[in-house]
């Protein structure tokens, strides 16, 4: 099983992936990009643990769906949506996949740093990153 300090970023979007995986390797993180839900889960380990970076507006699977596969193999995988748009829908669809944050796009680096290591290390202000 891999350890915390991996975060996947699934984003349809070659650009905005590219981005996001270079400014989290910046950071420290060991990054796993994907183009698409169904690419992420096809190689997520079970009990797998982490922070997913969700953009909102890639196709394929439904919110509902991606969380009953997270469950289905008891990852312990933090959500962060991200998305070209700020739609309540959006942001109800981030409420019902519990994610930690919403950020519409373009994210401002440093708060979307600050929210994973949030998520992933709750209450610990400095876990070493």
């Amino acid at each position: 099983m891999m350890t915390a300090d991996h975060v996947f970023v699934v984003d349809d979007d070659l650009s905005a992936r590219k981005g996001l995986t270079r400014l989290l390797r910046t950071a420290g993180y060991h990054v796993h990009a994907f183009a698409s839900a169904e690419a992420f889960l096809d190689t997520l380990e079970a009990e797998q643990t982490g922070c997913l970076v969700l953009d909102a507006g890639a196709e394929g699977l439904s919110a509902k769906e991606l969380r009953a596969a997270l469950e289905s193999k008891h990852a312990d995988v933090t959500i962060i949506v991200v998305s070209a748009d700020d739609q309540r829908d959006l942001r109800r669809m981030a409420s019902a996949m519990k994610a930690a944050a919403f950020f519409r796009k373009p994210v401002d680096g440093v708060a979307l740093l600050d929210a994973i290591e949030w998520a992933m290390y709750p209450g610990d202000s400095d876990s070493g990153q």
